[in-house]
């Protein structure tokens, strides 16, 4: 035995893949990045050249593809939803409004992950390069598409997915009767016209979501050669960082692969665990 144990070493640094998202996304994923690269880890991050907040640091090597979205689209998109998260409308016309979000944003991510993936020479670079791990935010799914079509395993760092596409892909339990969808503004603990109105609520998401994850849909079946919905492709994911914490978001069931890593956002002298 003494013999066996001697040929054991510590967890040995290795090759991470990052493919973010963009905006206040980025900010939360920026610092685990830093913490890694101080652990020895070799790190990538692969970026759009319209780019707004991702930037170039010591702690990983930046690199960049052409898109066709300009960044002055894009940065007036992104801010175009502070505005609407204060709006006094009524919820039709904020639910409208939203799907119309939801629309201009999958046509700009879309259009940006089309370009990655059909650039030759960054499909190659990641080809040769032999990455140990994809580390990505499933919200925008380009980097697990890119994740499935080389075998990568994946680690996504997210808040959730619209939809609770994240659940379904995880296979978590996720009645509508119990479990508040995202506008609801309910708890875990429901009347039963608010159960009702959650269920409706959850029927509807069937909806605002094929408007806002089709186009990836269909780039992923296009690209990878076979047919591939958004729970199908994220079903891939190894590993789920989740930025939730039970004190402020309700109870929920949580798979052997999920982290709750709540807080890690906004406490940056709290230890990263192993």
């Amino acid at each position: 035995l003494l013999p066996l144990l001697c040929l054991l070493s510590a967890a040995s640094a290795g090759k991470l893949l990052v493919i973010p998202m963009e905006g206040s996304h980025w900010l939360s994923m920026k610092d685990v990045l830093a913490e890694l690269s101080r652990r020895g880890h070799q790190i990538v991050v692969l970026a759009p050249d319209n780019k707004i907040l991702i930037d170039s640091s010591d702690n990983y090597d930046l690199k960049t593809y052409p898109v066709p979205v300009k960044k002055e689209e894009m940065e007036a998109h992104i801010r175009s939803f502070g505005p609407k998260c204060f709006s006094q409308e009524p919820f039709i016309v904020r639910f409208w409004n939203t799907l119309k979000g939801f629309r201009q944003s999958a046509s700009m991510f879309e259009a940006s992950c089309r370009a990655l993936l059909y650039n030759q020479e960054m499909m190659k670079y990641i080809e040769d390069s032999k990455f140990d791990a994809m580390f990505t935010d499933p919200f925008n799914p380009c980097g697990q598409i890119v994740a499935v079509h080389f075998s990568i395993p994946s680690v996504f760092f997210l808040r959730g997915v619209p939809c609770a596409i994240d659940l379904q892909a995880a296979q978590s339990p996720d009645p509508p009767s119990y479990v508040p969808r995202m506008l609801s503004l309910h708890s875990d603990r429901m009347t039963f016209s608010q159960r009702v109105k959650n269920f409706l609520l959850f029927l509807s998401e069937s909806f605002s979501c094929s408007v806002a994850f089709s186009p990836f849909e269909a780039l992923a079946s296009e690209f990878l050669g076979r047919p591939m919905t958004m729970a199908q492709l994220l079903s891939h994911g190894a590993v789920w960082l989740k930025r939730l914490d039970f004190a402020f978001d309700y109870p929920m069931p949580v798979m052997p692969n999920m982290v709750f890593i709540g807080g890690i956002n906004c406490a940056h002298k709290k230890p990263l665990s192993q």
